[in-house]
Formats: C-alpha cells, sequence, structure tokens
C-alpha cells in the first residue's frame, strides 16, 4: 500500500511539474510595459497626410518604410524619425504590404490595382506584375494580391490573397514558375494568405489569417509545418537572425465556430523561433476613444523590427505608423 501511494505521489508530482514547465516564463509571455512608444518618431512633416497604415518595413541599414493608403504613398525614415525621403503612386486606396529584397529593391502589394510592383530605393518603377486593374486566376493575373517575399536569388512568392488563396512562384525576371493552394481549412489550404515571409534556409512562412494559423512550406510548395492555436496572424516580419515577429490578435472563435478576425478581440505581438516555439508574446494597448494616444493601436496590420530591437507597427484603424523600443 504504501508503495502504491508512494508511486501515485511520484506521478502526482511530475504532472505538477511539466504544467508548471508548460507555462510561459515572464520573457516569454511579455507585457504592454516592456515596450515603450517613441512619441518623436516619425517627425513626419505637416504636408504629410497619413491614411490607413497597411505596411512598415526595415532595411538592412536600418531605414523604416511605411506604405499608407494617403500621399505620399511611400516614406522612408531613419530610427531618429528624420524623413530620409518619399514618393507619391497614382492610386494608394489599395496599399497592402511593402517588402524589402535582398538587393536593397523595394516590392509593394496593391489591392485594388491588382498588381505586384518592383521599385528602386528612389522610387524608380523596375517591374510590374499582373494586369494593373484587371483581376484574374491565371498565371498572369491576382485578385487582390497581399504579400511577396523575395528569395537571395531572386524568386519571387507572392501570397494571392483576398481572391484566389494560392502562394505564386516567379523567378527573377517575373517568369511564372509555379503555384500552389486553394480555398479552405484543410493542412495546406488557405482561408487568406494575408501575408508572407522567407527564411534563411528558403523556407516560406504564409500568414492564413482566417484560419488562425501560420503554414510553412518549401520553395516547391511542399507543407512542413501548421502552426495553429497561437496567434491569429496579419503581418509578418522575418529577422537577421531568422525569428519571426508577427502582429494580430489571439485566436478566439466566435459562438458558431469561427475564428474572430474583424474586429479582434484584442491585439498583440508575438515572437516565435522557426520551430513554432513562442519566444515572446506582447499585448497591446488598444485605442477606446478614436484617435486614440500614442500608443495605443486599433487593428495592426503589419510589423517591422531594426537591429537594435525596436519595433516599428502600421496600424489600419489608427492611420498611423509607431516605434515601440524595449526598455533595457
Amino acid at each position: 500500500m504504501r508503495s502504491t501511494s508512494y508511486t501515485i505521489a511520484m506521478v502526482l508530482l511530475l504532472i505538477l511539474l511539466s504544467n508548471i514547465l508548460a507555462q510561459p516564463s515572464q520573457e516569454q509571455q511579455g507585457d504592454a510595459s516592456h515596450y515603450v512608444v517613441d512619441t518623436t518618431w516619425p517627425r513626419k512633416p505637416d504636408r504629410f497626410k497619413w491614411g490607413q497604415m497597411p505596411g512598415i518595413t526595415v532595411d538592412k541599414q536600418d531605414q523604416i518604410y511605411i506604405f499608407t493608403r494617403s500621399q505620399p504613398t511611400v516614406q522612408v525614415y531613419k530610427t531618429d524619425g528624420t524623413l530620409l525621403r518619399a514618393w507619391y503612386m497614382e492610386d494608394s486606396s489599395g496599399s497592402h504590404f511593402i517588402r524589402i529584397g535582398p538587393d536593397g529593391n523595394i516590392w509593394t502589394a496593391n489591392i485594388t490595382e491588382q498588381v505586384v510592383r518592383k521599385y528602386s530605393p528612389k522610387g524608380k518603377l523596375l517591374l510590374t506584375l499582373g494586369e494593373t486593374g484587371i483581376a484574374g486566376t491565371d498565371k498572369e493575373h491576382f485578385d487582390r494580391p497581399t504579400d511577396m517575399a523575395i528569395l537571395p536569388s531572386g524568386d519571387i512568392f507572392v501570397s494571392d490573397g483576398y481572391g484566389n488563396r494560392r502562394v505564386i512562384h516567379f523567378d527573377a525576371k517575373g517568369k511564372y514558375v509555379n503555384q500552389w493552394g486553394q480555398a479552405g481549412s484543410e493542412p495546406g489550404r488557405f482561408a487568406l494568405p494575408h501575408s508572407i515571409v522567407a527564411d534563411s534556409r528558403k523556407r516560406l512562412y504564409v500568414a492564413d489569417r482566417d484560419n488562425a494559423r501560420i503554414q510553412v512550406f518549401d520553395t516547391r510548395g511542399k507543407l512542413l509545418a501548421v502552426w495553429a492555436d497561437l496567434i491569429t496572424p496579419w503581418g509578418l516580419c522575418m529577422t537577421k537572425k531568422d525569428e519571426i515577429w508577427v502582429c494580430g490578435s489571439s485566436p478566439v472563435r466566435d459562438t458558431t465556430g469561427k475564428w474572430l478576425v474583424n474586429p479582434p478581440p484584442d491585439q498583440i505581438i508575438m515572437k516565435l523561433n522557426l520551430d513554432g516555439k513562442v519566444l515572446l508574446r506582447v499585448p497591446l494597448n488598444q485605442i477606446t476613444v478614436p484617435p486614440g494616444k500614442l500608443g495605443e493601436v486599433n487593428l495592426v496590420h503589419s510589423i517591422g523590427v531594426d537591429s537594435q530591437g525596436n519595433v516599428y507597427l502600421g496600424d489600419i484603424q489608427g492611420g498611423r505608423a509607431q516605434k515601440f523600443s524595449r526598455k533595457p
């Protein structure tokens, strides 16, 4: 009897210890107070009028590119908030994500013009994928493309998007190579491929937003992993250290079983490693009374991180870009 009681006690102790170890640490769980908003960033000229802010990214020189549904559509700032340059686009209403290619060129996705464009760092148009204003399901057209990942080889992977629920692969010259995905909730399918990034091993991470998961693929479209129940992902960012930053909301279902996407139940940012382990989770303060205070957000859409670990967020309903610095 004593031996049996001892065994039961040891089993209960092991269960208790495993539950404790499974809990996220304070570093993993994070807290909004770990980050403080930089109220001086950016030093935007008064003549610049911001609209919805769907895109934000950081280049190798820690220059921050913002992509707004206003004019000038692309604005580039230093980490101290100094404006470096800006350029205008004819139609900014469909601005979505903006990325920096390995060669330093700028890529944008436009969901109303149905195109993905490549620019020089000074704003010269170099390449257009898709046909402006024409949606389609074939190899030459998109249906509201959302984002793009550019490999060191120059290969382009477009998440396409609101209409087609697929990923399309082009070579460095813009020639069609391959595609995969269709609408659905099964592994490998998409409810909405909303954002896409690549790591140093050429693996692709797709924010399947409306399925509240991140799916991992190789460059041929083979499914490698599905990360579910972590976050409802809106925007992704990959750092030089192969850390994945995600902005979005907690994965919560409504009474019908559908994921709560818009409006979201909350606002969070998260840092993951390449195995999908949560390294940091930080809740954000939401705007309660528009236009909100500095540091508050409302429908965060994109995220960028500089070499010092400062986080930059692009906000749709908040209509602004903000910098958050990590406290020492």
